[in-house]
């Protein structure tokens, strides 16, 4: 006893409480590691699941009998063996019963095991019959030769295996999954051939590497078509290593225009995927397709159909697109994680891990046959005492019918050992007749010739070896299939940007004198004319395209940005722009541009003031805006214009009392925000009444339109001679009748 544990008068025992939480804890985490949440190495099994198989077993529930009602199993495993709760277990037998989730089904079930789309949609127990599938012999074929170390139940009233014998290494097959404390397991499923195949290497070639080992060993293979497109140097470094990371994607063909998704990634549900999909359809980020549709069956397990808008849409970029941001494309996490033969849990390399289990497979057939060589040796030994009685029979019937102690007599008349004279007596008349003799001698002959081939097999470690590699290469035809994942070199998928996955369409966009917001496709549509609520007008428009950014300028000289695909279709009133922005107080839009983000802009206030700037300067995402034009009080934002060419462009301005000043771009600085250079000189009488009405850019082979009510004055570039002057002049004043000037335009 420690000295911190001390006994008291009632015969209990007292320790610190920290001692033992810690030692709870411990054996609570033992416990799970060992007997909840990882496979043992030779079976690959966890506790519940060899005792499902097991108590399978023992109902008689082979690959060729009857099958029984699942709950008929679960009752045996949760009465006889694992005291725990009857749908974890049950959930654990369909686990192995379904083909989507098995690589290699371990229980064929009849009824409703779920489906690939809901795995967890099986029926109840008491509707569901279940039996071993052929694979699951396997494991247990071996059971009764002396093979296992058995343990007593959690009662102590029957006993169990405390593993399987295992003819394959089933822990690579079907693979398995767990999370423990402290640690986890997860162990990709495999083919059969595959691993196999590396045993048979790896007994040929004790000193092959994980390397040489993954010549047969090509990556994992689910229960799915989808193909794996994990690099070959990345699945070699998870092998050697025994962690990683292994990615599949979804396979899809072109049916006509039409694209259809043939495959998912294991344990992907068609209806996640669709919703996925779906989503990005509703949230206007996938404009490239019009409908998407589930034709999944019996006959198609999978098979979704996506229906794009045009034959034009390329369904390699579509698909990269959404391979990147959904489900058709997973990556799923590897750790060879598993408790070894030393019944620790340990992470194995691929060649750990084979090797181990090769011992394993060692160890079972050599107690196998040393189980069998004493089976042989003891009926040899029986029937040698057999044929002595025979061949005495009439002494040996005297003995028994004269005698009082014939047992005594017999075995030291003939000298035959206790098993001997037991036999003796208990053999039946019938056994004594003639022809018996050469039975005698014939099933002797038999058996020593069988004893000759184990003693030879167990002296010696090339037979022994031979024997093992026979077996696993027979159980490898007998179980072999082809792989069902392909291997495929592909890049990693990437999402497109919402200006790559939406067409480039021409549109118009308009805001309204109320701060509503719209867009018409097309540029030759007239926004004055448009249909505007009851007392509400055009107010600015911009024209551009569907993949570029719209800004919209509010009356502190805000901007915000937005794409002009999101916005809502002309065919109604449109959204108010307050939904999409949060403007300070007070302020409304005043205008509204579009562009590529290396366009360049002249942005001004109506003082006069203003600056050239690039397009992406305008952007931000920002639902508050960014600050872009410093005003001074009093002064309003005007309609940016577009400079097509820095050097050979020319800005005019035009004020309400008809002067109109031309001067080359190139003078007007290029920033990034602030108020700006004076662009036209008011003077300071009339900056109270005087204000600008607008600029414009106007290139060389350009002329400008000059709007005065219901007229429109144009003048060629030539003309704008008339009307140069330095930058921050007064400009010349418009003929008699143009003064009150209402905007400019270029043609």
């Amino acid at each position: 006893m420690t000295e911190s544990v001390r006994t008291t008068f009632h015969g209990f025992e007292q320790l610190p409480l920290r001692e033992f939480a810690e030692r709870a804890y411990l054996d609570y985490s033992m416990y799970v590691v060992l007997d909840r949440a990882l496979p043992f190495i030779g079976d690959g099994l966890k506790p519940v699941q060899r005792r499902i198989i097991y108590s399978m077993s023992e109902l008689g529930l082979g690959a060729s009998a009857k099958p029984k009602k699942s709950a008929r199993t679960v009752g045996d495993v949760i009465g006889k063996y694992h005291p725990h709760g009857d749908s974890a277990c049950y959930e654990a037998l369909v686990l192995m019963a379904q083909p989507f989730s098995y690589r290699y089904p371990l229980i064929d079930g009849q009824g409703n095991f779920g489906s690939s789309d809901d795995p967890k949609s099986f029926a109840a127990m008491r509707y569901t019959e279940s039996k071993m599938t052929p694979i699951a012999e396997m494991l247990l074929a071996e059971l009764g030769h002396g093979t296992v170390d058995w343990t007593d139940n959690f009662d102590g009233t029957l006993e169990e295996p405390s593993w399987l014998p295992a003819r394959l290494p089933h822990l690579l097959l079907n693979g398995t999954t767990g999370i423990a404390v402290g640690m986890a397991t997860d162990v990709p499923p495999h083919n059969v051939n595959e691993v196999v195949s590396a045993c048979v290497r790896l007994l040929d070639d004790p000193d092959a590497t994980a390397r040489d080992l993954c010549e047969h060993v090509r990556g994992p293979d689910y229960p799915t078509t989808a193909e794996i497109i994990t690099p070959a140097g990345d699945l070699l470094q998870m092998y050697e290593t025994g962690h990683g990371s292994v990615r599949a994607r979804a396979t899809f063909e072109k049916e006509h225009a039409n694209i259809v998704i043939t495959a998912l990634p294991h344990q992907v549900s068609p209806s996640k995927v669709i919703e996925q999909i779906a989503a990005q359809m509703r949230a206007k980020k996938l404009p490239w397709l019009e409908d998407i549709r589930d034709e999944s069956d019996h006959a198609n397990p999978v098979r979704v159909v996506l229906i794009p808008r045009s034959n034009r849409v390329d369904a390699e970029q579509l698909m990269g697109h959404l391979f990147a941001t959904t489900d058709l494309e997973k990556s799923y996490r590897v750790n060879l994680n598993v408790i070894g033969l030393d019944g620790r849990p340990q992470v194995k390399n691929l060649k750990a891990l084979l090797g181990e289990w090769l011992q394993f497979r060692t160890d079972t057939v050599t107690r196998r046959l040393t189980h069998r060589l004493e089976k042989v040796e003891r009926r040899l030994h029986l029937l040698d005492g057999l044929l002595i009685a025979f061949l005495n029979l009439d002494e040996v019937i005297r003995i028994i019918r004269t005698e009082d102690e014939p047992r005594a007599v017999l075995q030291a008349r003939f000298k035959l050992s206790d098993e001997q004279v037991d036999y003796i007596l208990e053999t039946r008349l019938r056994q004594l007749a003639r022809l018996e003799e050469m039975k005698i001698r014939g099933e002797q002959a038999e058996l020593e010739a069988e004893r000759d081939r184990l003693i030879a097999t167990l002296g010696s470690k090339a037979k022994l070896k031979k024997l093992i590699k026979d077996e696993l290469l027979a159980d490898a035809k007998k179980f072999g299939d082809a792989r069902r994942s392909p291997l495929v070199a592909r890049g990693a998928a990437q999402a497109l940007d919402e200006s790559d996955l939406v067409p480039s369409e021409p549109v118009t966009i308009v805001i309204s004198e109320k701060g509503w917001v719209r867009a018409a496709k097309g540029h030759d549509v007239d926004p004055a004319a448009m249909n505007y609520r009851d007392g509400d007008g055009m107010l600015a428009f911009a024209r551009g395209r569907s993949t570029q950014q719209v800004v919209f300028l509010d009356s502190n000289g805000r901007s915000y940005s937005t794409v002009a695909h999101s916005l809502p279709s002309a065919r109604g009133n449109g959204e108010p722009l307050t939904g999409r922005f949060s403007p300070a107080a007070g302020a409304s839009f005043q205008t509204v541009v579009a562009g590529e983000s290396d366009a360049r802009f002249v942005v001004a206030s109506s003082h006069g003031y203003g600056f050239v700037t690039r397009f992406e300067n305008l952007t931000g995402r920002q639902k508050a805006g960014k600050a872009m034009l410093s005003l001074s009080p009093g002064s309003t934002v005007l309609q940016p214009a577009a400079v097509r060419a820095v050097e050979a462009d020319r800005l005019v301005v035009v004020t309400s009392a008809g002067h109109l000043l031309a001067f080359p771009v190139a003078e007007l600085p290029e920033l990034d925000k602030g108020k700006g250079n004076k662009i036209i000189e008011i003077p300071k009488a009339k900056r109270g009444t005087e204000q600008v009405v607008a600029v414009a850019v106007v290139p060389p082979n350009a002329s400008l339109l000059v709007r005065s009510g219901a007229r429109t004055m144009t003048l060629s570039f030539k003309e704008l001679d008339a009307y140069l002057g330095a930058r921050a002049s007064r400009g010349g004043l418009l003929p008699r009748g143009w003064q009150k000037v209402e905007g400019l335009a270029v043609e």
